[in-house]
């Protein structure tokens, strides 16, 4: 009887913690969530923005997901759960996810080369098409300078056309030889994506990660954006303030690099996916490689504003990976005209924060910074300006 009794012991001993010790957990970031939400308000309120919406999860768990503001400029419909934006590169993580799932279904290898399926494909270097693979593309390891053909497509030249300028683009490293940021280069992985699955890679997206994360407001292209049944209208700056116009074309032909649109309610779930709560659609492996950081990027360190808490930066698979005053945070920010968002990632403490805007505003970039502080317990910092702007008098 004594064994059989050491032996219930041993064995409840091993079991795992009660959920009451993780709502405990949970609550115990109760005051983050009111600071956030706090700073969500008198985004609005006193930094005059249109709207926003903020989303927070821990340990699998949704602690924050709320709109602020309104839709649109002298409108009265209210940014809510729902309320879609445009993603712009915030979008980059969703390629390097789907990415991931084709390489671990066998369909890709991270050696893919461009060359396998289109061997018309050129870079300007000798050889250097030959070399390009599926990694290097997610990683901004081209060989090509920063932001090549941005400005044509910016001036509404389609893709297909840049895509193949980059035969003529300078050529200053070898592929996986050098860091530089890319929107036309970076989408080549939808042309291997569709080359392995004979399917759009919006498709692939869609059914490999939008449907089991139960994403249900997100979507690909403009016309998507339209069509939802609540969707935040682009701002940009008036003689009179904020003055909302409709959304661009242009980023949304290049769907790897800029193409989602999604709600604070579906960026919960992928944050919730991005910290391990879904192993059944994202395994734990398949996020390691995600988040492995595969070439530096010293542009990302920077001694203004919340940027100077970062001591050192790379690029991984479609994310950012920041250390962040000794913490390592997985990141990415994401802007077109009219909208702005960014979305931090701390996988050791199953920490997410996302917040979207839709106005060409600085002043919430810093919501995330501060949400990081009081997790890591840094002294508090003024990342937003609000804690210094007059608060609106109340009756």
């Amino acid at each position: 009887m004594l064994r059989q009794f050491l032996l219930v012991v041993m064995v409840l001993a091993a079991l795992p913690a009660p959920a009451a010790t993780a709502t405990k957990s949970a609550s115990s970031l109760t005051p983050l969530v009111r600071y956030v939400d706090d700073l969500g308000t008198q985004a609005v309120e006193r930094g005059k923005l249109p709207g926003l919406a903020i989303g927070i999860v821990y340990r699998h768990e949704v602690l924050l997901a709320r709109g602020y503001g309104v839709t649109e400029v002298g409108k009265k419909e209210a940014v809510d759960e729902h309320t879609v934006f445009r993603l712009a590169s915030l979008s980059k993580a969703f390629a390097g996810t789907v990415a991931a799932l084709l390489v671990d279904e066998g369909a890709l290898r991270w050696e893919s080369r461009v060359v396998d399926p289109f061997p018309t494909f050129q870079l300007k270097r000798a050889g250097a098409a030959e070399q390009l693979t599926l990694r290097n593309i997610l990683s901004h390891q081209v060989g090509v300078p920063f932001h090549a053909f941005d400005r044509e497509l910016e001036a509404n030249q389609p893709y297909p056309l840049l895509a193949a300028k980059l035969a003529e683009a300078p050529s200053p490293c070898e592929p996986g030889d050098c860091y530089a940021y890319q929107n036309i280069a970076f989408s080549l992985v939808g042309d291997l994506v569709f080359a392995a699955t004979g399917d759009f890679f919006t498709h692939q997206v869609e059914r490999r990660i939008f449907h089991p994360l139960e994403m249900f407001d997100a979507t690909y292209g403009r016309e998507s954006l339209e069509a939802s049944p609540k969707w935040a209208r682009p701002h940009v700056r008036g003689r009179r303030g904020w003055v909302a116009v409709k959304p661009k074309d242009n980023y949304y032909r290049v769907p790897p690099a800029a193409g989602v649109n999604a709600s604070i309610s579906d960026m919960t779930k992928w944050l919730i996916a991005q910290t391990g709560g879904k192993p059944d659609v994202l395994s734990p492996t398949l996020l390691t490689d995600l988040h492995k950081a595969r070439v530096r990027t010293p542009n990302e360190i920077r001694r203004h504003g919340w940027r100077q808490r970062i001591r050192d930066a790379h690029y991984g698979t479609g994310w950012r990976v920041l250390d962040y005053a000794g913490h390592e945070v997985v990141f990415h920010a994401g802007a077109v005209q009219g909208y702005r968002g960014m979305a931090a990632v701390v996988p050791q403490r199953q920490f997410g924060i996302v917040v979207l805007w839709h106005a060409e505003s600085a002043l919430p970039s810093g919501i995330a910074a501060s949400a990081l502080d009081r997790l890591f317990g840094f002294s508090s910092r003024d990342w937003t300006g609000l804690e210094q702007a007059p608060r609106k008098k109340t009756r």
